[in-house]
């Protein structure tokens, strides 16, 4: 019971008080006045609530703002509780149907279905201040905030979904295999193995990709692809990309017998620069390159999931335990033993790996 959502409510009169102090507070952070009236403000019955919703306002601003990728290449959705939440995808009867001669009985088929699983959890810290920093500080410890908690929201996310299908030493050898049929290598249809980013090597990518097929051998239909790339080969992509036309060898020729084409790549495929490829594989990550089918064609290989209700980070605050004897007390008077104000943030989320296929 000693903390409380920042988040106020929707009521007119309420949303008069905060428009006033969002002006009042920028008006001090600008310097148009001294922060020591916001030093009395903060004292006063409604100011300290007002003061955390404007807070909260700020870090979802922060939040959705801060570039993110992960969604390009994974399925998101929300979960009601922290309970492990299943998701089933079924295969079958989807092949070419069978011609059935005159009175002759139809042919049966059956499906098969692949099951995948994972639960949410809380992502969060807390950052407190002393009574003093806020009588003294001019505002940036205060103002910094929401910009820190939302900027590590998202960086958490993007980090949280890199870290299911790369660890320390390159792609989950689990994820990626030649069981799965999805790296790029003469095994899997391509015509080189584990080939730099290029664009034979993409055309590599996309043969294995679209030699994918369903649990009856049908082909799984990609019309859009996610290409997934660190830091260090973003010039390498986005040159690939925009380029105007393609040279290509001709198959079987030699390197004097090109085809000419305009580059159908670009309305093809997307570029998403991840930082953490090479944060976390630190072997090959500034090297290694990610093929990933639309999320939403069906089969995602990737979800990330949120809480309901709780989708974005949160603020809260600590509710100050001191009493002044003889009088009221202060909102915020901070902690009974430190003086201290607490300010915390909440962000809940989980994932999982799907279909290898895609």
């Amino acid at each position: 019971g000693e903390g409380r959502s920042v988040r106020g409510s929707n009521a007119p009169g309420y949303m008069v008080k905060l428009s006033e102090a969002a002006k009042f507070l920028a008006a001090v952070m600008d310097g148009r006045k001294p922060a020591y009236l916001l030093q009395e403000a903060l004292t006063t019955s409604d100011f300290p609530q007002l003061f955390g919703d404007i807070l909260d306002r700020q870090l979802l601003a922060n939040y959705r703002e801060w570039p993110r990728t992960y969604q390009n290449y994974c399925k998101v959705s929300q979960v009601r509780d922290f309970r492990t939440v299943k998701r089933f995808r079924v295969d079958g009867a989807e092949s070419v149907l069978s011609t059935v001669a005159e009175q002759a009985e139809y042919p049966g088929s059956s499906v098969s279905d692949d099951q995948y699983s994972y639960s949410v959890a809380k992502y969060g810290r807390r950052m407190p201040f002393s009574w003093e920093t806020i009588i003294n500080d001019d505002l940036d410890a205060l103002k910094d905030i929401p910009m820190r908690f939302g900027r590590a929201a998202r960086r958490t996310e993007e980090r949280f979904a890199t870290a299911l299908f790369v660890s320390s030493t390159g792609p989950n050898s689990t994820f990626f295999s030649n069981t799965n049929k999805n790296i790029v290598n003469t095994t899997n249809g391509a015509t080189a193995t584990n080939p730099p980013l290029s664009i034979s090597g993409l055309q590599d990518a996309f043969t294995v990709l679209m030699n994918q097929v369903d649990a009856d051998g049908e082909p799984i239909v990609v019309e859009a692809v996610e290409l997934v790339v660190p830091t260090a080969l973003e010039v390498t992509a986005m040159n690939i990309l925009n380029a105007l036309e393609l040279r290509i060898n001709e198959a079987g020729g030699t390197s004097n017998q090109q085809l000419v084409t305009t580059n159908w790549m670009k309305s093809r495929v997307r570029v998403s620069v991840n930082p953490y490829l090479s944060l976390i594989a630190t072997t090959n990550g500034k090297t290694s390159w990610y093929l990933f089918a639309n999320p939403n064609n069906g089969r995602p290989a990737i979800e990330v999931g949120f809480l309901r209700g709780h989708t974005e980070p949160e603020i809260f605050l600590k509710e100050p335990n001191a009493r002044r004897v003889g009088g009221a007390s202060d909102p915020m008077g901070g902690d009974f033993d430190t003086d201290s104000l607490q300010y915390k943030v909440l962000h809940v989320l989980g994932g999982t790996l799907m279909d290898p296929k895609m």
